[in-house]
Protein backbone atom coordinates (compact mmCIF):
# COMPACT_ATOMS: atom_id res chain seq x y z
CA UNK A 1 0.00 0.00 0.00
CA UNK A 2 1.41 2.92 -1.07
CA UNK A 3 2.04 6.14 1.24
CA UNK A 4 -0.65 8.08 -0.20
CA UNK A 5 -2.88 5.30 0.19
CA UNK A 6 -2.19 4.16 4.44
CA UNK A 7 -2.54 8.73 4.48
CA UNK A 8 -6.33 8.36 2.80
CA UNK A 9 -7.07 4.99 5.39
CA UNK A 10 -5.70 7.63 8.44
CA UNK A 11 -7.93 10.19 7.98
CA UNK A 12 -11.66 8.65 6.88
CA UNK A 13 -13.43 7.37 9.67
CA UNK A 14 -14.61 3.47 9.32
CA UNK A 15 -17.42 2.71 7.86
CA UNK A 16 -18.23 0.37 11.15
CA UNK A 17 -16.14 -2.13 12.95
CA UNK A 18 -14.34 -4.46 10.86
CA UNK A 19 -15.66 -8.02 11.51
CA UNK A 20 -14.91 -10.83 9.26
CA UNK A 21 -16.68 -14.42 8.24
CA UNK A 22 -15.05 -16.68 6.41
CA UNK A 23 -16.66 -19.77 5.63
CA UNK A 24 -15.42 -23.24 6.55
CA UNK A 25 -13.68 -23.23 2.53
CA UNK A 26 -12.05 -20.07 2.86
CA UNK A 27 -10.88 -20.89 6.41
CA UNK A 28 -6.98 -20.79 5.64
CA UNK A 29 -7.22 -17.47 3.07
CA UNK A 30 -9.38 -15.71 5.63
CA UNK A 31 -7.15 -16.79 8.58
CA UNK A 32 -3.90 -15.20 6.52
CA UNK A 33 -6.03 -12.15 5.34
CA UNK A 34 -7.04 -11.53 9.34
CA UNK A 35 -3.03 -11.45 10.29
CA UNK A 36 -2.16 -9.05 8.37
CA UNK A 37 -5.07 -6.59 9.06
CA UNK A 38 -4.22 -7.41 12.95
CA UNK A 39 -0.76 -6.41 11.93
CA UNK A 40 -1.14 -3.32 10.34
CA UNK A 41 -3.76 -1.90 12.41
CA UNK A 42 -1.75 -2.93 15.72
CA UNK A 43 1.17 -0.85 13.96
CA UNK A 44 -0.65 2.07 12.66
CA UNK A 45 -0.73 5.17 14.54
CA UNK A 46 -3.85 7.33 14.11
CA UNK A 47 -4.56 10.27 17.07
CA UNK A 48 -8.26 9.65 16.87
CA UNK A 49 -7.79 5.91 17.45
CA UNK A 50 -9.12 6.06 20.72
CA UNK A 51 -12.68 7.52 19.73
CA UNK A 52 -15.91 6.12 19.57
CA UNK A 53 -15.71 6.31 15.94
CA UNK A 54 -13.01 3.93 16.14
CA UNK A 55 -14.19 1.62 18.48
CA UNK A 56 -13.04 -1.95 18.15
CA UNK A 57 -10.36 -1.12 15.56
CA UNK A 58 -7.50 -2.46 17.29
CA UNK A 59 -8.80 -6.13 18.08
CA UNK A 60 -6.64 -9.34 18.34
CA UNK A 61 -8.20 -10.89 15.38
CA UNK A 62 -11.18 -9.65 12.95
CA UNK A 63 -12.32 -13.02 12.70
CA UNK A 64 -15.82 -13.49 13.79
CA UNK A 65 -17.13 -17.26 15.36
CA UNK A 66 -19.65 -18.55 12.55
CA UNK A 67 -21.24 -22.47 12.40
CA UNK A 68 -22.76 -23.97 9.63
CA UNK A 69 -24.36 -27.44 12.01
CA UNK A 70 -25.45 -30.15 9.76
CA UNK A 71 -28.80 -32.83 10.57
CA UNK A 72 -28.47 -36.27 9.16
CA UNK A 73 -30.73 -35.68 6.15
CA UNK A 74 -28.05 -33.28 5.24
CA UNK A 75 -29.70 -30.14 6.21
CA UNK A 76 -28.23 -27.27 7.71
CA UNK A 77 -28.62 -23.64 9.26
CA UNK A 78 -26.36 -20.88 9.86
CA UNK A 79 -25.11 -19.67 13.41
CA UNK A 80 -23.44 -16.40 13.65
CA UNK A 81 -21.99 -16.59 17.72
CA UNK A 82 -21.21 -13.15 17.88
CA UNK A 83 -22.75 -9.72 17.82
CA UNK A 84 -23.05 -8.28 14.12
CA UNK A 85 -24.62 -5.32 15.06
CA UNK A 86 -23.53 -1.87 13.41
CA UNK A 87 -20.29 -4.22 11.70
CA UNK A 88 -18.61 -3.85 8.39
CA UNK A 89 -19.15 -7.26 7.59
CA UNK A 90 -17.05 -9.27 5.26
CA UNK A 91 -17.41 -12.68 3.63
CA UNK A 92 -14.87 -15.17 2.61
CA UNK A 93 -16.51 -17.75 0.46
CA UNK A 94 -15.10 -20.83 -1.98
CA UNK A 95 -17.52 -22.28 -4.32
CA UNK A 96 -14.77 -24.59 -5.36
CA UNK A 97 -13.32 -26.15 -2.49
CA UNK A 98 -14.37 -29.97 -3.12
CA UNK A 99 -12.08 -31.47 -0.31
CA UNK A 100 -14.84 -30.17 2.56
CA UNK A 101 -17.40 -33.37 3.46
CA UNK A 102 -20.49 -34.22 5.35
CA UNK A 103 -22.72 -36.20 6.61
CA UNK A 104 -25.89 -37.44 4.43
CA UNK A 105 -27.64 -40.11 4.98
CA UNK A 106 -24.49 -41.60 6.76
CA UNK A 107 -23.00 -41.64 3.77
CA UNK A 108 -20.04 -39.10 3.02
CA UNK A 109 -20.99 -36.49 0.86
CA UNK A 110 -18.48 -34.06 -1.32
CA UNK A 111 -19.79 -30.68 -0.92
CA UNK A 112 -20.56 -28.86 -4.43
CA UNK A 113 -20.48 -25.17 -5.35
CA UNK A 114 -24.62 -25.16 -4.61
CA UNK A 115 -23.56 -26.38 -1.13
CA UNK A 116 -21.27 -23.97 -0.51
CA UNK A 117 -23.50 -21.16 -1.99
CA UNK A 118 -26.51 -22.29 -0.21
CA UNK A 119 -24.18 -22.05 2.90
CA UNK A 120 -23.37 -17.63 2.12
CA UNK A 121 -26.68 -17.50 1.90
CA UNK A 122 -28.00 -19.55 5.56
CA UNK A 123 -24.80 -17.40 6.75
CA UNK A 124 -26.29 -13.65 5.43
CA UNK A 125 -29.67 -14.58 6.74
CA UNK A 126 -27.79 -15.40 10.27
CA UNK A 127 -27.11 -11.69 10.06
CA UNK A 128 -30.57 -10.40 10.26
CA UNK A 129 -29.99 -7.29 9.31
CA UNK A 130 -28.50 -6.16 11.90
CA UNK A 131 -24.76 -5.35 9.69
CA UNK A 132 -23.67 -1.76 8.97
CA UNK A 133 -22.96 -3.25 5.68
CA UNK A 134 -22.60 -6.35 4.02
CA UNK A 135 -19.34 -7.16 1.51
CA UNK A 136 -19.08 -10.80 0.31
CA UNK A 137 -15.75 -11.77 -1.25
CA UNK A 138 -16.47 -14.49 -3.94
CA UNK A 139 -13.13 -15.21 -5.65
CA UNK A 140 -14.59 -17.71 -8.11
CA UNK A 141 -18.01 -16.53 -9.18
CA UNK A 142 -20.85 -19.00 -8.38
CA UNK A 143 -21.94 -20.56 -11.58
CA UNK A 144 -20.35 -17.20 -13.51
CA UNK A 145 -19.25 -19.99 -16.81
CA UNK A 146 -22.88 -20.24 -17.35
CA UNK A 147 -23.50 -15.77 -18.30
CA UNK A 148 -25.28 -16.00 -21.35
CA UNK A 149 -28.18 -17.63 -22.50
CA UNK A 150 -28.81 -19.94 -25.61
CA UNK A 151 -31.36 -21.85 -25.50
CA UNK A 152 -33.77 -22.46 -23.18
CA UNK A 153 -31.75 -22.69 -19.94
CA UNK A 154 -31.02 -21.18 -16.64
CA UNK A 155 -28.82 -18.24 -15.28
CA UNK A 156 -27.42 -19.32 -12.32
CA UNK A 157 -24.90 -16.87 -12.19
CA UNK A 158 -27.55 -14.04 -12.15
CA UNK A 159 -30.28 -15.17 -10.20
CA UNK A 160 -27.43 -15.53 -7.78
CA UNK A 161 -26.34 -12.31 -7.78
CA UNK A 162 -30.03 -10.89 -7.37
CA UNK A 163 -30.70 -13.04 -4.48
CA UNK A 164 -27.84 -11.62 -2.86
CA UNK A 165 -28.36 -8.25 -2.99
CA UNK A 166 -32.18 -9.00 -2.16
CA UNK A 167 -30.91 -10.64 1.37
CA UNK A 168 -28.77 -7.30 1.52
CA UNK A 169 -25.75 -7.81 0.07
CA UNK A 170 -23.99 -3.81 -0.54
CA UNK A 171 -20.95 -5.40 -2.79
CA UNK A 172 -19.82 -7.83 -4.15
CA UNK A 173 -16.08 -8.42 -4.97
CA UNK A 174 -14.76 -11.48 -7.41
CA UNK A 175 -11.91 -11.99 -9.49
CA UNK A 176 -11.63 -12.38 -12.96
CA UNK A 177 -15.01 -13.13 -13.85
CA UNK A 178 -15.81 -15.39 -17.22
CA UNK A 179 -17.54 -12.85 -18.13
CA UNK A 180 -17.88 -9.33 -16.02
CA UNK A 181 -21.20 -8.37 -17.99
CA UNK A 182 -22.90 -10.12 -15.74
CA UNK A 183 -22.48 -7.18 -13.34
CA UNK A 184 -26.06 -5.71 -15.44
CA UNK A 185 -28.02 -8.17 -13.82
CA UNK A 186 -27.42 -6.05 -10.26
CA UNK A 187 -26.83 -2.59 -12.11
CA UNK A 188 -27.54 -0.78 -8.87
CA UNK A 189 -25.34 -2.27 -6.88
CA UNK A 190 -21.67 -3.11 -6.02
CA UNK A 191 -19.57 -5.11 -8.10
CA UNK A 192 -16.04 -5.57 -8.86
CA UNK A 193 -14.24 -7.93 -10.77
CA UNK A 194 -9.92 -8.14 -10.03
CA UNK A 195 -7.41 -9.13 -12.52
CA UNK A 196 -4.33 -10.70 -10.24
CA UNK A 197 -2.11 -9.51 -13.19
CA UNK A 198 0.75 -7.83 -10.99
CA UNK A 199 0.54 -11.45 -8.74
CA UNK A 200 1.61 -13.24 -11.44
CA UNK A 201 4.34 -11.28 -13.09
CA UNK A 202 6.07 -11.45 -8.96
CA UNK A 203 5.19 -15.08 -8.59
CA UNK A 204 7.28 -15.47 -12.06
CA UNK A 205 10.04 -13.51 -11.11
CA UNK A 206 10.41 -14.90 -8.05
CA UNK A 207 10.81 -18.44 -9.34
CA UNK A 208 12.67 -17.82 -12.81
CA UNK A 209 15.86 -15.53 -12.70
CA UNK A 210 16.60 -15.14 -16.41
CA UNK A 211 13.50 -13.43 -17.45
CA UNK A 212 13.79 -10.68 -20.14
CA UNK A 213 11.00 -8.57 -20.20
CA UNK A 214 10.90 -7.21 -24.19
CA UNK A 215 8.60 -8.01 -27.36
CA UNK A 216 12.19 -9.52 -28.55
CA UNK A 217 11.81 -12.76 -25.84
CA UNK A 218 8.68 -12.66 -24.68
CA UNK A 219 4.53 -12.53 -25.94
CA UNK A 220 1.50 -13.20 -24.00
CA UNK A 221 -0.95 -15.69 -25.79
CA UNK A 222 -4.72 -15.59 -25.17
CA UNK A 223 -5.86 -19.30 -25.92
CA UNK A 224 -9.19 -18.45 -26.98
CA UNK A 225 -10.80 -15.11 -28.67
CA UNK A 226 -12.83 -14.78 -24.54
CA UNK A 227 -9.76 -13.94 -23.16
CA UNK A 228 -8.84 -11.35 -26.05
CA UNK A 229 -9.53 -8.41 -22.92
CA UNK A 230 -7.41 -10.29 -20.59
CA UNK A 231 -3.98 -10.74 -22.92
CA UNK A 232 -4.23 -7.47 -24.43
CA UNK A 233 -4.00 -5.90 -20.71
CA UNK A 234 -1.14 -8.10 -20.20
CA UNK A 235 0.47 -6.99 -22.93
CA UNK A 236 -0.23 -3.22 -22.86
CA UNK A 237 1.60 -3.00 -19.62
CA UNK A 238 4.19 -4.89 -19.97
CA UNK A 239 5.04 -3.51 -23.46
CA UNK A 240 5.14 -7.56 -25.25
CA UNK A 241 3.17 -8.65 -28.14
CA UNK A 242 0.01 -10.62 -28.26
CA UNK A 243 -1.08 -13.66 -29.86
CA UNK A 244 -4.74 -15.77 -30.02
CA UNK A 245 -5.60 -19.07 -30.97
CA UNK A 246 -9.48 -19.40 -32.22
CA UNK A 247 -11.37 -22.33 -31.19
CA UNK A 248 -13.49 -24.33 -33.51
CA UNK A 249 -15.74 -26.56 -32.18
CA UNK A 250 -18.06 -28.96 -33.26
CA UNK A 251 -21.50 -27.33 -32.46
CA UNK A 252 -23.10 -31.02 -33.76
CA UNK A 253 -21.66 -32.56 -30.36
CA UNK A 254 -21.98 -31.45 -26.56
CA UNK A 255 -18.79 -33.62 -24.48
CA UNK A 256 -18.68 -32.80 -20.73
CA UNK A 257 -21.61 -30.07 -21.15
CA UNK A 258 -19.35 -28.08 -23.91
CA UNK A 259 -18.68 -28.54 -27.86
CA UNK A 260 -15.53 -30.31 -28.17
CA UNK A 261 -12.79 -28.69 -30.00
CA UNK A 262 -11.86 -29.28 -33.45
CA UNK A 263 -9.00 -27.66 -33.73
CA UNK A 264 -6.66 -24.07 -32.11
CA UNK A 265 -5.69 -21.63 -35.12
CA UNK A 266 -3.27 -19.45 -34.32
CA UNK A 267 -3.64 -15.40 -34.86
CA UNK A 268 0.02 -13.45 -34.53
CA UNK A 269 3.51 -12.95 -35.06
CA UNK A 270 6.57 -15.28 -34.94
CA UNK A 271 7.30 -16.74 -31.65
CA UNK A 272 10.31 -18.82 -32.55
CA UNK A 273 12.66 -18.79 -29.41
CA UNK A 274 10.29 -16.59 -27.51
CA UNK A 275 8.83 -16.77 -23.58
CA UNK A 276 5.59 -17.93 -23.91
CA UNK A 277 2.67 -16.09 -21.16
CA UNK A 278 -0.50 -18.22 -22.13
CA UNK A 279 -2.87 -16.08 -19.92
CA UNK A 280 -6.64 -17.43 -18.67
CA UNK A 281 -9.28 -17.37 -16.09
CA UNK A 282 -9.11 -21.14 -15.30
CA UNK A 283 -7.81 -24.56 -15.93
CA UNK A 284 -10.48 -26.87 -15.76
CA UNK A 285 -9.65 -30.29 -16.76
CA UNK A 286 -6.51 -28.32 -18.83
CA UNK A 287 -7.13 -29.80 -21.92
CA UNK A 288 -7.03 -26.49 -23.63
CA UNK A 289 -4.03 -24.88 -21.92
CA UNK A 290 -1.84 -28.23 -23.24
CA UNK A 291 -3.08 -28.06 -26.79
CA UNK A 292 -2.34 -24.19 -27.05
CA UNK A 293 1.09 -25.60 -25.31
CA UNK A 294 1.75 -28.32 -27.46
CA UNK A 295 0.77 -25.97 -30.94
CA UNK A 296 3.25 -22.92 -29.52
CA UNK A 297 6.17 -25.86 -29.13
CA UNK A 298 5.34 -26.85 -32.81
CA UNK A 299 6.13 -23.46 -33.91
CA UNK A 300 9.45 -23.99 -31.62
CA UNK A 301 8.65 -21.03 -29.04
CA UNK A 302 10.88 -21.00 -25.92
CA UNK A 303 9.57 -21.89 -22.69
CA UNK A 304 5.96 -21.53 -21.76
CA UNK A 305 4.31 -20.56 -18.58
CA UNK A 306 0.55 -21.02 -18.34
CA UNK A 307 -0.82 -18.25 -15.78
CA UNK A 308 -4.62 -19.00 -14.60
CA UNK A 309 -6.64 -17.08 -11.86
CA UNK A 310 -8.17 -20.20 -10.43
CA UNK A 311 -6.50 -23.61 -10.75
CA UNK A 312 -9.29 -26.46 -10.85
CA UNK A 313 -7.82 -29.57 -12.62
CA UNK A 314 -11.06 -31.11 -12.72
CA UNK A 315 -9.05 -34.29 -14.27
CA UNK A 316 -6.18 -34.57 -12.20
CA UNK A 317 -2.43 -33.44 -12.17
CA UNK A 318 -1.08 -36.46 -14.09
CA UNK A 319 -1.49 -34.64 -17.70
CA UNK A 320 0.12 -31.65 -16.39
CA UNK A 321 3.35 -34.32 -15.06
CA UNK A 322 3.67 -35.33 -18.47
CA UNK A 323 3.62 -32.09 -20.70
CA UNK A 324 6.41 -31.01 -17.90
CA UNK A 325 8.35 -34.42 -18.38
CA UNK A 326 8.19 -33.78 -21.91
CA UNK A 327 8.79 -30.21 -22.21
CA UNK A 328 5.96 -28.80 -23.26
CA UNK A 329 5.42 -26.66 -20.27
CA UNK A 330 7.97 -24.82 -17.89
CA UNK A 331 5.69 -23.82 -14.96
CA UNK A 332 1.69 -23.20 -14.23
CA UNK A 333 0.73 -20.64 -11.99
CA UNK A 334 -2.48 -20.25 -9.94
CA UNK A 335 -3.81 -17.92 -7.20
CA UNK A 336 -4.78 -19.29 -3.83
CA UNK A 337 -8.17 -17.96 -4.13
CA UNK A 338 -9.75 -21.41 -4.16
CA UNK A 339 -8.91 -24.80 -2.87
CA UNK A 340 -5.35 -26.06 -3.72
CA UNK A 341 -4.86 -30.18 -2.99
CA UNK A 342 -1.54 -30.61 -1.03
CA UNK A 343 -0.27 -32.86 -4.02
CA UNK A 344 -0.29 -29.58 -6.20
CA UNK A 345 1.09 -27.22 -3.90
CA UNK A 346 3.84 -30.29 -4.01
CA UNK A 347 4.60 -29.93 -7.70
CA UNK A 348 7.42 -29.00 -9.61
CA UNK A 349 6.04 -27.43 -12.18
CA UNK A 350 3.71 -25.40 -9.97
CA UNK A 351 4.04 -21.67 -8.86
CA UNK A 352 1.07 -20.41 -5.85
CA UNK A 353 0.32 -16.87 -6.46
CA UNK A 354 -0.56 -15.70 -1.97
CA UNK A 355 -3.69 -13.05 -2.76
CA UNK A 356 -4.34 -12.56 1.00
CA UNK A 357 -2.57 -9.42 1.34
CA UNK A 358 -3.94 -8.01 -1.58
CA UNK A 359 -7.02 -8.92 -0.31
CA UNK A 360 -6.40 -7.18 3.11
CA UNK A 361 -5.42 -4.37 1.43
CA UNK A 362 -9.06 -4.23 -0.35
CA UNK A 363 -10.77 -5.32 2.65
CA UNK A 364 -9.41 -2.45 4.91
CA UNK A 365 -9.37 0.34 2.37
CA UNK A 366 -13.24 -0.76 2.12
CA UNK A 367 -13.84 -0.29 5.55
CA UNK A 368 -12.33 3.31 5.20
CA UNK A 369 -14.95 4.42 3.19
CA UNK A 370 -11.94 5.05 0.38
CA UNK A 371 -11.68 4.41 -3.20
CA UNK A 372 -10.50 1.10 -4.23
CA UNK A 373 -9.14 2.38 -7.85
CA UNK A 374 -5.96 2.91 -7.18
CA UNK A 375 -5.94 -1.01 -6.26
CA UNK A 376 -8.02 -2.24 -8.90
CA UNK A 377 -5.07 -1.12 -11.32
CA UNK A 378 -1.61 -2.93 -11.53
CA UNK A 379 0.20 -1.08 -14.31
CA UNK A 380 2.44 1.44 -12.08
CA UNK A 381 2.90 -1.99 -9.57
CA UNK A 382 4.19 -4.40 -12.80
CA UNK A 383 6.09 -2.13 -14.63
CA UNK A 384 8.05 -1.16 -11.05
CA UNK A 385 8.50 -4.92 -10.40
CA UNK A 386 9.30 -5.32 -14.19
CA UNK A 387 12.21 -2.35 -13.40
CA UNK A 388 13.72 -3.65 -9.88
CA UNK A 389 13.99 -7.30 -11.14
CA UNK A 390 15.74 -6.02 -14.42
CA UNK A 391 18.24 -3.90 -12.33
CA UNK A 392 18.33 -7.01 -10.18
CA UNK A 393 19.39 -9.00 -13.07
CA UNK A 394 22.11 -6.09 -14.38
CA UNK A 395 24.07 -6.04 -10.82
Amino acid sequence: MSEREEMLNLETIPVGSLAIIPLEGSKGLGEKVDKFLVEWRTTRENEHKESLAFAGYQRDTYILKAAIPRFGTGEAKGVIQESVRGCDLFFLVDVCNHSLTYRLFGSENHMSPDDHYQDLKRLISAVGGKARRITVFMPFLYESRQDTRTARESLDCAIALQEMVKMGVDNIITFDAHDPRVENAIPLHGFETIQPAYQFVKGLMRSIRDLQFDSTHMMVISPDEGGMSRAILMADVMRLDMGMFYKRRDYTKIVDGRNPVIAHEFLGSNVEGKDMLIIDDMISSGESALEVAHELKKKKAGRIFVCASFGLFTHGLECFDKAYNDGVIDRVLTTNLIYQSPELLKREWYINCDMSKYIAYLIDTLNHDVSISSLLNPNDRIRSAIERYNNEQEQ
